[in-house]
């Protein structure tokens, strides 16, 4: 959620600096974001019925664009920014680098093509972006280019230390005792290669949780030694179903076992929906995990 959160307000920063007047709008916002520019200004709808220009960010087709899939269709023109190798192109104009490993390393590269200032709000925001797109810096796609880019932020002043705990090591009392509930939860499946676990509407009821609390489950699982495959299932409320998160360690492509259950994502993080309780969904992932393994 922070990758989609810190792309969207640096692309609305980059508009301003542009003349621009831009909305934000996502249905889901956690908390733990708040400290980043314009997070104030996020917006759950707005009265518009049709925008002049929509922009999506970091989404791989349109069932991923969060809160503004109507505005999306019904806008006069469409934009799509993103990074995933999964893409469905499905804007009037699509700029998609799967090589990147994250999107704000797209946009930084725009602000610059465009001569935008980089000051410390749009620079914190972009830094948000991808330090959680690339779990904090270690996912595979990392490259020598990602380290640059973050040396420019750090020499236009952004505070890259203060940014990388906000966004990835505080949580909520309430994440914690989620997270918890969680780890009591997990199973070791397949000789020790795959940990499963679950968290359901009940439990989120139980701790009070917030928007977001669920975030870093799925990494706990992973960094088990012997893992290659975590598997975390959240139940949605009214639906029915459950929202899979899926991550991987070394061989194990992740993206096209979340592509066989309509999902998408990145070779070592990716996620899906599929209805039916905890033991149905749970073998419905893991007929494709096998496949794989």
């Amino acid at each position: 959620m922070a990758m989609l959160v810190g792309s969207s307000l640096a692309m609305k920063i980059l508009l301003k600096q542009l003349g621009k007047e831009s909305d934000v709008i996502m249905t889901e916002c956690p908390r733990t974001y708040n400290f980043l520019p314009e997070a104030n200004s996020i917006k759950k709808e707005t009265e518009v019925e049709e925008y002049d220009l929509a922009i999506s960010v970091d989404a791989s087709d349109l069932k991923r664009v969060v809160g503004g899939k109507r505005y999306f269709e019904t806008a006069k023109k469409k934009i799509v920014i993103d990074h995933h190798g999964s893409n469905a192109m499905f804007g009037d104009y699509n700029y998609v680098n799967p090589v990147s490993p994250a999107c704000c390393e797209i946009i930084l590269e725009m602000a610059n093509y465009f001569n935008v200032d980089i000051n410390i709000e749009l620079g914190t925001c972009i830094i948000a972006g991808i330090i959680t797109d690339t779990g904090g810096f270690q996912y595979s796609g990392v490259n020598a280019e990602t380290f640059e880019f973050a040396a420019e932020l750090l020499r236009r002043g952004v505070n890259i230390a203060e940014v990388y705990k906000k966004v990835l090591k505080t949580r909520t009392k309430s994440s914690f005792e989620l997270a918890r509930i969680a780890t009591e939860r997990m199973e070791f499946l397949e000789n020790g290669k795959v940990t499963f676990t679950y968290i359901n509407c009940e439990d989120e009821k139980k701790v009070s949780a917030e928007e977001g609390d669920h975030e870093g489950i799925v990494e706990a699982g992973r960094d088990i030694e012997g893992v290659e495959v975590s598997i975390f299932i959240r139940e949605k409320e009214g639906t029915n179903g459950y929202k899979i998160s899926l991550r991987s360690n070394e061989y194990v492509n992740v993206a096209d076992v979340a592509l066989m259950l309509g999902g998408g994502g990145h070779i070592r993080a990716a996620g899906c929906f599929a209805l039916g309780n905890v033991v149905e969904v749970k073998e419905k992932i893991m007929t494709e995990i096998r496949k794989v393994l």
